[in-house]
C-alpha cells in the first residue's frame, strides 16, 4: 500500500512539474515570437530584409538587433522547453537545460568581469556612445535610443556636449554647412515645464555660447557619468533584478532535471 501511495505522489509531482514547465515555457515562447516579429517588422520597414547587405552599412548600433537576438534565443528556448515538457522529450529538455545553463554561466562571467575590469568597461562604454553619436542621423531607431537615453539620464554626449563635434551635422568646423552646426540634439535641452509643444530646434547654435550660459539651455553632464550615478543610486534594484533572473534560470534548470 505504501509503495502505491509513494508511486501516486511521485506521479502527481511529476505531472505538476510537467505542466508548470509547459505553462512557463509557452509564455516564454510567445514573448520570444513577439520580440522576433517586432524586430523583423522593423527591419522590413527600413528595407533591411530586401537588402541584407545594408545590415553592415550602419556605423553605429542598430537597436533592432536586441529584439532579433533576444527574441530568437527566447523563441528557441521556449520551443524546446514547451515541446520537451509536453511530449516528455528528454533530448529537448536536456537541450533546454544546457542552453539555459550556458546563458547563466555567461551572465555570471560577464558580471564578474564587469566588476574586475570596471575601467575597461567604462572605456568601452565611452567608445560605444561616441561611435553611435557619429551615426546619430543614420538610423531612426538609433536616433530614438540616443534621444531616450539623453532625456532619461539628463545628459548630453558621452562626457559632455562637445562630443557632438564627432557628428558631421553638429560639428563646429567652418566647412560644415548644416543648420545644426555647433548645436546639439533636442534631447540635450533642459525641458521648460511651461512649454506644451516640443521645441526640436532648442539646441541650435547653443555650443557657440560659454559653458555657464550653456547650462541654462542644455544638459552639460556626460551620459557615462550619469549612467554610473544612476547605477549607484539604484544598485539594490538592479542587483535584485539580476538575482531574480538568476534564481528563475536556476529553478528552470532544476525542474528540468527533476
Amino acid at each position: 500500500m505504501s509503495r502505491k501511495q509513494h508511486h501516486f505522489k511521485g506521479a502527481e509531482v511529476s505531472c505538476c512539474v510537467k505542466y508548470f514547465l509547459f505553462g512557463f515555457n509557452i509564455i516564454f515562447w510567445l514573448l520570444g515570437a513577439a520580440f522576433l516579429s517586432i524586430g523583423l517588422w522593423a527591419w522590413a520597414e527600413k528595407g533591411v530584409l530586401s537588402n541584407i547587405s545594408s545590415i553592415t552599412d550602419l556605423g553605429g548600433f542598430d537597436p533592432v538587433w536586441l529584439f532579433i537576438v533576444v527574441g530568437g534565443v527566447m523563441f528557441i528556448l521556449g520551443f524546446a522547453g514547451c515541446i520537451g515538457a509536453l511530449r516528455e522529450n528528454t533530448f529537448l529538455l536536456k537541450f533546454f537545460s544546457v542552453f539555459l545553463g550556458l546563458i547563466f554561466f555567461l551572465e555570471l562571467t560577464a558580471g564578474i568581469l564587469a566588476f574586475v575590469f570596471k575601467d575597461w568597461i567604462k572605456d568601452q562604454l565611452n567608445f560605444f556612445i561616441n561611435n553611435n553619436v557619429k551615426a546619430y542621423r543614420d538610423d531612426i531607431d538609433l536616433q530614438n535610443l540616443i534621444d531616450f537615453a539623453q532625456e532619461y539620464w539628463s545628459c548630453c554626449g558621452a562626457h559632455g556636449p562637445n562630443d557632438w563635434n564627432l557628428n558631421i551635422y553638429f560639428n563646429c568646423t567652418d566647412s560644415n554647412p548644416s543648420r545644426e552646426r555647433c548645436g546639439v540634439p533636442f534631447s540635450c535641452c533642459v525641458k521648460d515645464p511651461a512649454e506644451d509643444v516640443l521645441n526640436t530646434q532648442c539646441g541650435y547654435d547653443v555650443r557657440l555660447q560659454g559653458e555657464l550660459d550653456q547650462q541654462k539651455y542644455i544638459y552639460t553632464k556626460g551620459c557615462v557619468g550619469q549612467f554610473e550615478k544612476w547605477l549607484q543610486d539604484n544598485l539594490i534594484i538592479v542587483a535584485g533584478i539580476f538575482v531574480g533572473i538568476a534564481l528563475l534560470q536556476t529553478e528552470q534548470i532544476c525542474l528540468n532535471e527533476a
